[in-house]
């Protein structure tokens, strides 16, 4: 059987795996893989900007607010549907970093990553302090007349399908003239420039891709709460945690922010659950130790078989 074949028959049938687990799990941990899921596509989301593009948008959750409290105020202000407002919250999400984009791609390293943040609170700031967004306190959506099982399977399998939409996108960029082009920015921008590859256009179009896929999520994320506030859904610990993941899968890898999402998320759980006060410092030790043995990601690891030679050459690298 050759190599697409076989990858294309697992795709299937770990899709088909999730597609059967909501009927046999319990409300927790259907709620647990759907969190899973929200955070790979995330990170998989930033993995567009940074692991193909080399540009680290830490301000990436301002998206997922925009993306939140568009499909918020059109489902609660207009009266517009879920499907319809969830759309249009991507989209608009889009417009922002085409609009912002022009100026911060131009910024590079540090410069930009800040700049990001910048944008992030200030847009905070701003549904904070305006009653239109509801301020303070919140806006509320309309209430789900589905009773809570069927609409968490919902919320399951639409988080779902976004990891494998935007899994088929990073797919596309390993392998498209468009995605080349990202990685020789990457790479080396000035000669990106000199071979005829208009750098600025293309960060900007991808930024938008990153953006849309992120506000999708975000608007979802809403209907999901049905109650949506500032702190919530610009709280720059989610970029954090996508971020983690990304990097703990690999960045630039077609799915370690998958792998990512799955092995922090469960490792997360289980640690909380066996320990309540210290989970957090367990870890935060678990991932560091991981950094060192694994710094080109969990895939890179896998890649290699878990060679030991591998993971000695990782710890010589560290000077370890």
């Amino acid at each position: 059987m050759s190599r697409p074949r076989a990858s294309s028959l697992i795709a299937a049938l770990v899709l088909a795996v999730f597609l059967v687990l909501p009927w046999g799990l319990s409300g927790y941990w259907v709620r647990v893989l759907s969190s899973i899921f929200m955070y790979a596509a995330l990170a998989q989301s930033i993995n567009f900007m940074a692991g193909f593009t080399g540009y680290a948008d830490f301000g990436n959750v301002v998206f997922f607010g925009i993306g939140a409290y568009t499909t918020t105020l059109l489902m609660t202000r207009a009266e517009i549907p879920f499907v319809v407002a969830f759309l249009a919250g991507g989209c608009v999400a889009a417009l922002a970093a085409s609009v912002v984009g022009v100026p911060l791609l131009r910024l590079r390293g540090h410069y930009f990553a800040i700049a990001t943040l910048g944008v992030l609170e200030a847009v905070r700031e701003i549904t904070t302090n305006v009653a239109f967004f509801g301020g303070g306190m919140g806006i509320t959506l309309p209430v789900v007349a589905e009773a809570p099982e069927p609409f968490f399977r919902l919320i399951y399998y639409a988080m779902l399908a976004a990891v494998f939409a935007y899994t088929a996108i990073a797919w596309w960029l390993t392998r498209s003239r468009f995605g080349y082009a990202l990685r020789t920015i990457k790479s080396d921008e000035e000669a990106a420039g000199v071979i005829g590859i208009p750098a600025t256009r293309y960060k900007v179009t991808v930024w938008a891709i990153s953006a849309f896929c992120t506000g999708l999520v975000g608007g979802l994320y809403a209907y999901w709460l049905k109650y949506i506030e500032p702190p919530f859904v610009f709280d720059i610990m989610i970029s954090v945690k996508a971020w983690i993941m990304m990097l703990l899968g690999g960045a630039g890898t077609l799915l370690g922010p998958i792998a990512g999402a799955f092995l922090l998320e469960l490792l997360s759980v289980t640690i909380w659950g066996q320990f309540l006060r210290g989970h957090m410092l367990i870890l935060g030790a678990v991932i560091m130790l991981t950094v060192l043995f694994m710094p080109a990601g969990f895939m890179d690891l896998v890649r290699q078989r878990f060679s030991l030679a591998a993971v000695v050459a990782n710890l010589r690298r560290n000077r370890i």
